[in-house]
This record gives C-alpha cells, sequence and structure tokens, in this order.
C-alpha cells in the first residue's frame, strides 16, 4: 500500500502523512506542510515582522554642523541671548517686544497688540518715536530678532535706559515706558525723542555692529543722533549745533548735530548712523 494523506489522527491539523506502515511527520495544515512529531505541541505560528523602530531621535541619519549641538536651543537662563543675533525668552511673565521680532516660538504663547494708551499713541503720531509693540504671553519659547542687528541685554535695578525707539528689541512687563523729549532738544532744534524705560526688570536692545560703551563721567561726551543708541536716563544732554562741521562730520551736507551728555553714566553709540537715502535729484 502506498502512502497518502489521512485526517490527523490526533486531531490537531487537517491531514497527516501515512506511509503504508507508519504515521509519519509530516502534516498538512491550512495549505501548509509541517514537520511535527506525534505528540510533540504545535508549532507556533509564523507572525509578520513589524517595522524596525527608528534608532535614536529626531535628527537620526542626517549629519553636519548644522545638527551636531552647536546650535542648538541654549536653555541655562530663562532670558539669555541664543547667540549674538537672537534672544530666547522662556515666558514667565508677559514682556513686551518690537512687533514683527518674533522669528520662532515653541510652546502655547499669545501675541496681542499693544498700544500703550491713548497718551503714548498721540505722542507716537507726534513725535515720530516709533515703538510698535506687541504683547506677548502665554507658556513656552520666544526666538526674537531685528535685522540681523546685534542683541545686548541689560537688566535695570530702580533704574532708568533712554533708548532710541528704532533699537528697541524687547524688554520685560513691569519696567515703565513712556516717550520723552531728548532734554535741551527744543522742537526749533530738531525735537529728539526717546524711549525711556524705568524700574527693576530686563530690556534687549539691537545695535548695527559691535558698540562702544562711553564713561561720560570721564570726559565731555558727544554722539551723532543717528548713531546714539541708548544711555543713562540721569544724564544730562544738551543737542549741539556746528555748521562749520556740517561737510566733516555726520551725514549732513551743511549741518551736523550731535548730543552732548553730562553727568555720571554711560552712552552706547554704534558703528552705524543707520540706513542713508537716496537724495533726491
Amino acid at each position: 500500500m502506498t502512502g497518502q494523506w489521512h485526517p490527523d489522527p490526533e486531531g490537531r491539523f487537517e491531514h497527516r502523512w501515512w506511509d503504508g506502515q507508519n504515521w509519519t511527520d509530516q502534516v498538512s495544515h491550512q495549505g501548509q506542510v509541517l514537520q511535527v512529531p506525534m505528540g510533540a505541541p504545535p508549532p507556533e505560528p509564523a507572525r509578520a515582522q513589524a517595522p524596525a523602530a527608528p534608532v535614536g531621535d529626531g535628527f537620526s541619519g542626517i549629519t553636519g554642523d548644522l545638527v551636531d549641538g552647536r546650535y542648538g536651543e541654549k536653555e541655562a537662563k530663562p532670558i539669555g541671548n541664543q547667540n549674538n543675533k537672537l534672544l530666547r525668552v522662556r515666558l514667565g511673565e508677559p514682556f513686551m517686544a518690537r512687533q514683527g521680532s518674533m522669528v520662532a516660538y515653541q510652546g502655547n504663547v499669545d501675541f496681542a497688540f499693544e498700544g500703550g494708551g491713548a497718551s503714548k499713541f498721540i505722542k507716537k503720531a507726534f513725535t515720530g518715536e516709533g515703538l510698535p509693540l506687541m504683547r506677548c504671553q502665554g507658556q513656552g519659547d520666544v526666538f526674537l530678532a531685528d535685522r540681523s542687528f546685534d542683541v545686548h541685554l541689560l537688566n535695570l535695578n530702580n533704574s532708568g535706559l533712554s533708548i532710541s525707539g528704532k533699537n528697541v528689541l524687547a524688554f520685560s512687563s513691569s519696567l515703565d515706558w513712556n516717550i520723552e523729549r531728548v532734554k535741551g532738544a527744543s522742537m526749533v532744534t530738531g525735537g529728539l525723542f526717546n524711549t525711556t524705560l524705568r524700574g527693576t526688570g530686563w530690556v534687549a536692545l539691537t545695535t548695527d555692529g559691535p558698540p562702544v560703551v562711553l564713561n561720560a563721567a570721564e570726559a565731555p561726551t558727544f554722539a551723532d543722533t543717528n548713531a546714539v543708541v541708548a544711555w543713562s536716563a540721569n544724564l544730562q544732554t544738551q543737542l549741539k549745533t556746528s555748521f562749520k562741521a556740517g561737510a566733516l562730520i555726520g551725514r549732513g551736507s551743511g549741518e551736523a548735530v550731535q548730543v552732548a551728555f553730562h553727568g555720571q553714566g554711560f552712552v552706547i553709540v554704534q558703528p552705524s548712523e543707520g540706513i542713508t537715502l537716496p537724495t533726491a535729484q
């Protein structure tokens, strides 16, 4: 008698091979032929292999100086420079920032227009001291920059700082701010206005290049009105107009105006007089 398939006598499989004299190890089940001795436990069913989980983090498979860690987020301080052109603020208390200065943020952050009230709105319109602000609040990290200018962080302790509005990047909401006329600058001599911050808190300002900080107590100190960034609010100021030197200093073509500083304090001056506008022909 030749061998053939018969129903498995153990009932565990569909068929088992009978060689004519004995039951063999060959079984047939659901179209598969297996080797299972009589009395042995059935084999484990074949399982589909799950795709391998990615190894490492979100940078896996990518190399280069941009992802080697040197440009990673710096979290040592709640408020500090990410680099010399980028400020990082971890939100606790709300803070003020120049509108349009946010370049990135992480978390749940809300940005709202900050007008400062009717009196400051009128001062902005009347003086031209532009300081468009937004209030940043919520939870997360906010990154701020302005035209790739250098960013500098100062802490005020019951003190004051007079800053050109175009150089203000951000400041803590604990500081009082106002638009004030520079002392000694009448409307006739130019009507120079600045933004003054007073109280205790932090302020981030920008400079177009590495600045110089001058101690006004050491000697009479003068700065071009377009190059001066900020100064101690307690300094005495006066505008100095020079017609004779107009063709030699500053960008004027017949008149040069400088701010004179006197007293105990410092003056921050940037190595730039701002954007030069083309002369109408």
